[in-house]
């Protein structure tokens, strides 16, 4: 059977309408959605399918309303078949994304991660109040020119290179200050395009160590068991199948660097070139093609696209 990677979208993936579709078409889909309002409280289905857009980009909405989606989408895979006509070779999510990879590995139960993201995008979103700070995408410089900048440019303030999204893409958070000087530094460099991103706050920065400590025991909390397929953590870009150490990535993960590409990269060294992206937003696609230049990616979230399987 073929070998596939399967991938899960963080948080920027958001949309108005996402899931609306598998909502109105499969029973089992609405139950998710219906177990998910249950658990949270509040409405997210609503929030998913009408918006408004500003509040469910805020942090503490998109990071629940992107973990029930994806899930809701894992689950029409499922119920497809898809899984059994192809050996999983691995399971990875971008930032938020690992907790659906690790519901698709069966390490985590859908309300436990639920709860426990509902609680990481709260305290991420206090953290972000706390702080005036942002991030900075870089494109078209190398991870060793990026981070020699990030040393040069922070001087006494907040700077760090915290996703590793692709060989010639790397996100940069710090404070304002930090990042101003960054990105003429980077500009002067020869990159590309540097782009202010449209983001709360410095995610997976030293300004969000308050959030990761208070998640910390919600993590200890939870039920995590040992993945029933190669699974991938974000903070080391390298397979991990021991529950303790997955909780410990898991906190980490809140303020470290997110090593998306050398995670994809690992995959790629051990054979695999078929990757499958389930759950709203086609960002991580496009990243494993400039990563992996003979990928085969394919992507799940619109009804169609279960179509013919």
């Amino acid at each position: 059977m073929e070998k596939v990677a399967v991938l899960f979208p963080g948080q920027g993936a958001q949309k108005v309408g996402m899931g609306k579709d598998l909502h109105d078409r499969y029973d089992y889909v609405r139950e998710i959605y219906a177990k998910a309002d249950e658990i949270l409280g509040f409405p997210i289905s609503g929030l998913c399918f009408e918006g408004p857009l500003e509040e469910l980009t805020k942090t503490n909405r998109s990071q629940p309303a992107i973990l029930v989606t994806s899930v809701a989408a894992l689950e029409v895979a499922k119920r497809h078949g898809l899984f059994e006509r192809i050996d999983v070779a691995a399971a990875a999510g971008l930032s938020l994304g690992e907790y659906t990879a690790l519901v698709f590995a069966e390490a985590l139960t859908f309300e436990d991660a639920l709860r426990v993201v509902e609680r990481r995008g709260t305290f991420m979103q206090q953290a972000c109040d706390a702080a005036p700070s942002g991030m900075v995408s870089v494109i078209g410089l190398d991870f060793t020119t990026v981070e020699r900048l990030v040393e040069e440019t922070r001087e006494d303030g907040v700077l760090v290179a915290a996703n590793y999204n692709s060989p010639l893409q790397v996100a940069v958070s710090g404070d304002v200050e930090a990042l101003d000087r960054f990105e003429a530094a980077a500009a002067g460099a020869g990159a590309k395009r540097v782009v202010r991103l449209r983001v709360a706050g410095a995610f997976h920065s030293s300004l969000m160590t308050p959030a990761a400590e208070r998640l910390a025991p919600f993590i200890d909390e939870a039920d995590v068991r040992a993945p029933r397929c190669p699974f991938l953590a974000n903070v080391t870009g390298d397979f991990c199948d021991d529950p303790v150490a997955i909780k410990e990535n898991l906190k980490a993960q809140v303020n470290h660097p997110v090593r998306w590409s050398q995670s994809i990269q690992r995959v790629a060294d051990a054979g695999v070139r078929t990757f499958w992206e389930i759950g709203p937003g086609t960002v991580l696609s496009s990243l494993v093609r400039r990563t992996v230049r003979d990928a085969r990616t394919r992507n799940f979230i619109s009804a169609d696209s279960f179509e013919g399987d």
